[in-house]
């Protein structure tokens, strides 16, 4: 009989799940389209059903493929933030999700008293806007959905707790609803009140590869069930940790649907730095390493390049290669004159594709190529705001589905810092399993380090020696901050 962990990564394109040893080497993945309804003006929902249905389908697929008597004896749930699951006290979903970019709720946020949101930003870590959960929670209550008694779950905590857990609420996850206060990570009374609910709107209050009850779930696979549930944590901080990008000298540039780059810090900044952070779109949040704290900047860059590709009828891998090429052939600053071709929608406070073309001729590849450059101002404003609370980085780890395009990796690299890409694949599905495997060992009472430990141990067992750069396999205890 084999021992395994697996990962799950609820992401906003695609949900996978990886199954590896507890040591940490790597055995399969398997992935399907994350099964979301597309609606109109920026809109996106899936039900919850769907959320685990896509999880039980995946855990199908890998038990058909695993050797038999197999054993899962922890698994993770990691994915995406700012998305969840509002639940009735007999534990019915009352509303679909909806995804973190999805515009709802903006007019909301901005309706509450003054005096709240001038405070929000320093106390939270957080812009005000319509991607903090608080703002889809005030949406749902004005669609005439009464919140007293109910319970919000982002969707990793949902499919631990659809999957047999408790309700809990994992602190980097939890960090993004705009319910948190920053300086002691405890829900923050002005919110609660803006909302009308207590403290009971949130799970148990949990870190990241904490053990939180047993896979019990009868439409899972035999092989699966008494699985040690773990909440791994919000998807970018857990793909960090899985190329072990946590030193505060480095940058981690995750470039999903979302793009995002990751500081590790000691602690909190004081509220003053964390308001004139997160006004400048920049989050100041819990990181899902026990005890620490992350500077959190994002754009919509990623999911700017898939709307243009998809205006260029490019769905496809051959056809991303070929333009991939054909940009790659361009100056990285364009062959068009200022305003022959502008675009925007990449801030998160925005995200509302807008291409303006003065410019006749143009091609495919310099509309994408102009997409790459307005995703670099918008990443250039998120480090000069970073840059002015903290040291700078001295090196970027790369990662994520864009970074496979050459062009896109030169136009980053020609903005961030000593700039080296992952080779990792799957790197939030493994981070996932990193964490499964932690919360194994201490359910077995196995445990003999800290996590910082067992991460060391699990990374290191899924490279070669060769690939096992400094850069990249930094250790776990951040050298400190300047603030």
């Amino acid at each position: 009989m084999s021992d395994y962990v697996v990962g799950v990564d609820m992401g906003s394109t695609s949900t996978k799940l990886l199954v590896a040893t507890p040591e940490g080497r790597q055995v399969l993945v398997v992935s399907r389209r994350s099964p979301w309804t597309n609606l109109d003006h920026g809109q996106a929902e899936m039900t919850a059903a769907e959320a685990v249905a896509v999880v039980r389908d995946l855990a199908a697929e890998a038990d058909a493929r695993l050797d038999e008597g197999y054993r899962i004896v922890a698994l993770g749930v990691s994915g995406m933030a700012e998305a969840g699951v509002l639940l009735d006290e007999r534990g019915a979903a009352l509303a679909p999700i909806m995804a973190w970019f999805d515009p709802r709720g903006a007019a909301q946020i901005m309706a509450t008293p003054d005096s709240f949101r001038a405070e929000f930003p320093g106390r939270t870590g957080l812009p005000v806007g319509p991607l903090a959960s608080i703002a889809k929670l005030l949406h749902l209550r004005d669609e005439g959905i009464p919140l007293a008694g109910t319970t919000f779950l982002n969707v990793p905590e949902f499919v631990v707790h659809a999957l047999g857990g408790p309700r809990v609420a994992e602190y980097s996850l939890v960090s993004r609803t705009g319910l948190i206060d920053q300086d002691d990570s405890t829900p923050w009374q002005a919110a609660l009140d803006v909302l009308g609910v207590d403290e009971s709107i949130l799970g148990t209050l949990v870190s990241a590869g904490e053990p939180v009850g047993t896979l019990a779930d009868l439409d899972m696979p035999a092989g699966f069930r008494g699985a040690a549930l773990t909440v791994a944590g919000h998807d970018h901080l857990v793909s960090a940790v899985a190329v072990g990008a946590t030193h505060t000298g480095q940058l981690y540039d995750s470039m999903g649907t979302a793009e995002a780059l990751v500081r590790v810090l000691d602690d909190t900044l004081p509220f003053d730095a964390r308001e004139r952070l997160a006004h400048a779109g920049i989050n100041c949040v819990r990181h899902v390493i026990p005890g620490k704290y992350v500077l959190l900047a994002g754009t919509k860059s990623g999911l700017l390049m898939r709307r243009v590709l998809q205006l260029l009828g490019i769905t496809d891998a051959v056809g991303r290669a070929r333009i991939d090429d054909e940009a790659l052939a361009l100056p990285v600053d364009g062959t068009l004159a200022d305003g022959g071709l502008e675009v925007s929608g990449a801030r998160n406070d925005d995200g509302v594709l807008n291409i303006v073309a003065q410019s006749d001729g143009l091609s495919p590849a310099e509309l994408f190529a102009a997409s790459l450059r307005h995703g670099n101002d918008m990443l250039a404003e998120c480090m000069s705001a970073m840059d002015r609370e903290v040291t700078p980085p001295t090196s970027t780890v790369l990662t994520g589905g864009w970074s496979t395009m050459a062009s896109v990796v030169r136009s980053r690299s020609a903005l961030l810092p000593e700039v080296t890409v992952s080779t990792h694949d799957e790197g939030t599905a493994y981070g996932a399993a990193l964490f499964a495997a932690f919360a194994a060992r201490s359910v077995e009472g196995t445990a003999s380090g800290t996590f910082a430990d067992v991460a060391d141990t699990f990374l290191s067992s899924s490279l070669d020696p060769a690939e096992r750069r400094s850069a990249v396999l930094a250790p776990l205890t951040p050298t400190p901050e300047r603030s």
